[in-house]
């Protein structure tokens, strides 16, 4: 870092920076119980050093609350569909406290029948997804979640966007250790970091999108005014882009990333789709040798010579957060205190 950059750092305490936050949900149409839940994740991404996910997505959230395309006020109603199936409809409102209004049931079920799964539909999510699953492996389950997006990534192959980002996170508990958790886009790259590379003037690598046009680029605002991303990995990727269109909006009753249309609702930013969530008890196989296991699996690949594991930096910078406050940009936090 340098010495202008490490000066127009400041940091604050976590409690204080999510205090922030939920006072900004609320104060543009959030319940309070929304709020918290929302602010609680958005700090975490910051706190963690997920910036495209943390304070930077702020004024999205206003301007997507602003506009009326979202519900901030909406009460998820929970559905208990079979033994090991939860169904939730968000009522127009995000995602994450439709999973907190189902979290309970869903943990029962899973440890009751070793495995469950929770269907979200009617939601919005504009998140980072791994907060949805790493609190699931602290408390000893396998957690996996996907979430489709709006349409920006064209399927390998094709010539215009279908799919979203539709990442992916998983998390499992690891004896000794902090859950095993990585969260990933199926795209070359998450649109909040081309984003952040556009407002920063910095190029991307090749292979991440395309122009208007449909021709290669390195620029990342060619790719946000016309232009897509692509999917990660040529054909696998785009495999596992449909796959997630599959999952979260096709098996939930979600919709696909193209079946909404926010036009009517300038400055919308939140895609309106679907999400789902599995989780496995590993009591119920290899109970506490899965963690165990877990370890093993990790000596392994760090005697391989792997300097760095899944979710490490991101330990890396809670460590620090902790102990010296969550780190923002000092424009950020007056920006953050004017919205």
């Amino acid at each position: 870092m340098s010495a202008a950059d490490s000066a127009s750092t400041v940091r604050i305490p976590f409690d204080e920076l999510a205090a922030l936050l939920r006072g900004i949900f609320q104060r543009h149409g959030c319940s309070d119980p929304v709020a918290a839940v929302l602010a609680h994740n958005c700090a975490s991404a910051q706190r963690d050093g997920a910036h495209s996910h943390g304070v930077f997505r702020m004024p999205g959230y206003v301007s997507t609350l602003d506009s009326g395309w979202v519900d901030g006020r909406a009460v998820p109603q929970v559905s208990d569909v079979a033994p090991g199936y939860v169904s939730v409809d968000a009522a127009g409102g995000f995602a994450q406290p439709a999973l907190a209004a189902a979290r309970a049931l869903l943990v029962s079920k899973a440890r009751s029948a070793g495995i469950a799964a929770l269907a979200i539909h009617n939601s919005h999510h504009f998140a980072a997804l791994w907060p949805d699953v790493e609190p699931f492996a602290e408390e000893g389950l396998i957690a996996l979640s996907v979430v489709n997006s709006m349409t920006c990534v064209v399927p390998h192959g094709a010539r215009r966007p279908v799919f979203g980002t539709n990442p992916i996170a998983f998390a499992a508990p690891c004896a000794g250790e902090a859950p095993i958790v990585f969260d990933m886009a199926t795209s070359a790259m998450a649109h909040g970091d081309v984003q952040i590379a556009a407002r920063a003037g910095q190029a991307l690598p090749a292979g991440v999108g395309v122009d208007a046009a449909g021709e290669p680029t390195t620029d990342p605002q060619a790719i946000l005014e016309g232009g897509a991303l692509l999917p990660f990995g040529g054909h696998k990727g785009s495999a596992l882009s449909m796959m997630v269109e599959l999952l979260a909006a096709g098996l939930t009753g979600g919709n696909f990333s193209w079946e909404y249309d926010w036009a009517s609702h300038p400055g919308a930013k939140t895609p309106w789709t679907g999400q789902l969530i599995l989780l496995i008890d590993p009591d119920k196989g290899q109970g506490e040798a899965f963690a165990k296991r877990s370890r093993t699996l990790l000596e392994q690949m760090q005697g391989a010579g792997l300097d760095r594991l899944p979710g490490e930096r991101r330990h890396r910078e809670r460590a620090l957060a902790q102990a010296q406050g969550v780190a923002l940009q000092a424009t950020e936090l007056e920006r953050l205190r004017q919205l």
